[in-house]
């Protein structure tokens, strides 16, 4: 597989067999994608005068919460299929789960786990954003895997091989479409790569990265991209005409502006579930 000049196309979803078990990229990729963030995210606390096990905690939080809820976001989207073989429903490991669901399951369990904590939300999700940014980038290629979240049919030179049995039913004689996983890896990448960048910054220059200014600017820089990529895709989760993944991405966008206008113009700090006199660094 050549990333510019040829095609791309998955050598199927599953990594390694042991007789009659099997080991598949997307889940593989998930507890990878997991492992990283979470070491990334003690590392972050250290060098802002965190416990690093309260990131360790919370991140068992983060997947008890995130990953059913991504999977029920999914599901309910697309009932109409799942109510005819329900058993699949719990099957994620064949793909089906949405990052938007996950971002809502998480924030629920990281708004609990502050409280109880007495810790600041804001302070908890600057320290999680870069690693959530990473983790989408490493997370996006179980899409490629499983020749799933591709987009419409292209002929550029980075064009992804779909095979007819993945096909939807409109594009049946198309063989090439945009690889809008990659696409979206890459974007996360960058989201990655610019988050890490602000927050050393904000080490040097006290002040000028506000707690929840790096939450805030993930939230943008993300549904940012996700908004021009989500316009590509065969497959995206519907209701009605509209793309349920741009409605939240420009509610995301919207939001994440008040908040960095919350901060820089109003110069307030961002509400939060645990006042400062009542805060602990764990």
């Amino acid at each position: 597989m050549m990333i510019f000049g040829f095609q791309f196309q998955s050598p199927g979803p599953i990594l390694v067999e042991f007789g009659p078990i099997a080991i598949r990229w997307y889940g593989f990729l998930i507890a990878s994608a997991v492992l990283i963030g979470v070491t990334l995210c003690q590392y972050l606390a250290k060098r802002r005068g965190v416990n690093p096990d309260l990131l360790g905690d919370l991140t068992i939080w983060l997947v008890l919460a995130a990953i059913p809820c991504a999977r029920l976001y999914y599901v309910l989207f697309e009932w109409e299929e799942y109510s005819q073989r329900p058993e699949d429903i719990i099957a994620i490991w064949k793909g089906g789960i949405a990052i938007h669901g996950a971002i809502i399951g998480g924030t629920i369990a990281s708004i609990i786990f502050a409280r109880l904590n007495k810790v600041s939300f804001w302070q908890l999700m600057d320290l999680v954003v870069p690693g959530l940014s990473l983790g989408q980038a490493i997370g996006r290629w179980g899409n490629f895997f499983n020749s799933e979240a591709f987009g419409r049919p292209t002929d550029l030179p980075w064009k992804l091989y779909i095979p007819p049995s993945r096909r939807p039913l409109d594009y049946l004689n198309y063989e090439y479409f945009h690889p809008t996983f990659l696409y979206e890896s890459l974007w996360n990448l960058l989201v990655f790569v610019l988050l890490l960048s602000l927050f050393f910054w904000g080490l040097k220059n006290k002040g000028k990265l506000p707690v929840g200014a790096l939450a805030c600017i993930y939230l943008f820089s993300y549904s940012l991209g996700r908004v021009w990529i989500e316009g590509l895709r065969t497959d995206s989760l519907m209701l009605g005409p509209l793309r349920i993944a741009q409605i939240v991405s420009l509610s995301a966008i919207a939001l994440s502006l008040l908040g960095l206008v919350w901060l820089y113009l109003w110069k307030r700090p961002l509400p939060d579930v645990v006042s400062s006199s009542r805060r602990t660094n764990g």
